[in-house]
């Protein structure tokens, strides 16, 4: 018998399965519940609990939210999305410029935190364009995840590989390795799936006026100070040096004009997306119980640290159990026994991060989304995600595959 287990069973079958309680169970009320299940039957300890939720990513992803919201609200993030996207004239083009964009930006500005910008985004323009929110909110996802596997600073878990996996150049790794062009086929997987979907009418861009301007304007120089911030970790970790910008430092001075230099700031307080926040607190709970079990570190294969196909595989199966960041930090210290090749972390990079692609669970980013998106009346059920997300895992994986081996 094994609690955590049970539990996280039980969990999974209940985000896959919720629709048939009409969706009144959200995702992070599921996972509350199962990190208060495993507080209850002993599977971890109070000051266990309390020491496995990582505060800097809760405090990074608040600053985040606290940006993104002065973004949606002030109406800038809507007038910039007509500067950008204003030439593309069609629904194919559309989506192809979402993946794109979604990829490039996701390099610098981590992927979490364009799901929290994007996704109110997305839903205004599958309204302007006539066009099905899960398409706009599948390739945004689809876009930040492919686009981040390329980046040492992309996601959480590539950042723990170019700080403990003793790569010479992480940027030149990463880049030089895994820069594949799998952003086209992320697109030729939505065009077949929603291949009725795509009208032919050409689509018009209508440029709105700013909701708030005093909002847009601190929103803005909140932008600037992050893109600024993040710039500058790069620089340093390019540089090797011991000196590093935590996480939470980059959404510090990313909310600070919001919260400092705006009158309403309990307005965009009240507005941002606590239960997500509730999610990740509760997520770090109910994973650090099921890796103090062994039981996973147990049935890991003998040489499925050791192989490109077995991390890859591994790294994108084992991910929807225990999500990628604790997966990465658990097979580092494993493979540390002889120094990994560099293949091997790229592998191992990529199969975690690719995850994100194959269900909603796989990736933080898309837990982010989704419940952005039903907080605004919109629902991207599990299997609508899978249903589209597993050719196209399949196909990632199998790309880099040819290309690490």
């Amino acid at each position: 018998m094994n609690p955590p287990l049970w539990i996280l069973a039980a969990v999974l079958v209940l985000i896959a399965f919720r629709h048939l309680v009409g969706g009144r169970l959200r995702i992070w009320q599921i996972v509350l519940g199962g990190a208060l299940a495993v507080l209850l039957t002993g599977g971890i300890g109070p000051a266990n609990a309390w020491l496995a939720i990582d505060w800097e990513v809760l405090g990074f992803l608040f600053g985040v939210f606290v940006l993104g919201q002065a973004l949606a609200e002030s109406g800038l993030l809507a007038r910039a999305s007509v500067r950008l996207l204003g030439r593309v004239r069609s629904a194919e083009g559309l989506v192809l410029a979402v993946l794109l964009a979604g990829g490039l930006a996701s390099a610098l500005l981590m992927n979490d935190t364009l799901a929290v910008i994007g996704t109110p985004l997305m839903l205004a323009l599958a309204r302007a364009h006539r066009l099905p929110p899960a398409l706009l909110l599948l390739a945004l996802a689809f876009g930040i995840t492919i686009g981040s596997v390329a980046s040492p600073v992309g996601n959480p878990q590539n950042l723990l590989i170019a700080l403990r996996g003793g790569l010479d150049n992480p940027f030149l790794s990463f880049f030089g390795q895994l820069a594949l062009p799998t952003l086209l086929l992320a697109w030729g997987v939505l065009r077949l799936a929603f291949r009725d979907d795509f009208h032919g009418e050409a689509l018009l861009h209508d440029c709105p006026p700013l909701a708030d301007p005093a909002l847009a304007r601190a929103a803005s120089l909140g932008l600037v100070f992050m893109l600024a911030a993040m710039l500058a970790k790069i620089a340093l970790a390019a540089a090797g040096t011991s000196l590093q910008l935590p996480l939470w430092t980059l959404s510090a001075v990313a909310c600070a004009p919001v919260l400092l230099g705006y009158g309403e700031r309990r307005r965009i307080l009240a507005g941002i997306d606590w239960p997500t926040l509730v999610f990740f607190a509760a997520l770090f709970v109910l994973v650090r119980a099921v890796w103090d079990t062994g039981a996973i570190q147990a049935r890991l294969p003998a040489d499925a640290l050791a192989s490109v196909p077995g991390l890859l595989l591994g790294g994108a199966l084992v991910s929807q159990l225990v999500s990628n960041v604790p997966l990465v930090a658990l097979a580092l210290p494993l493979m540390q026994s002889g120094p990994p090749a560099p293949e091997a972390l790229m592998a191992l990079a990529a199969g975690s991060t690719v995850a994100g692609n194959l269900t909603l669970v796989g990736a933080a980013s898309n837990v982010i989304i989704v419940q952005a998106a039903e907080a605004r009346g919109v629902h991207l059920g599990f299997w609508r995600f899978l249903a589209v997300g597993a050719p196209l895992t399949a196909l990632n994986l199998l790309v880099y595959w040819l290309f690490l081996a």
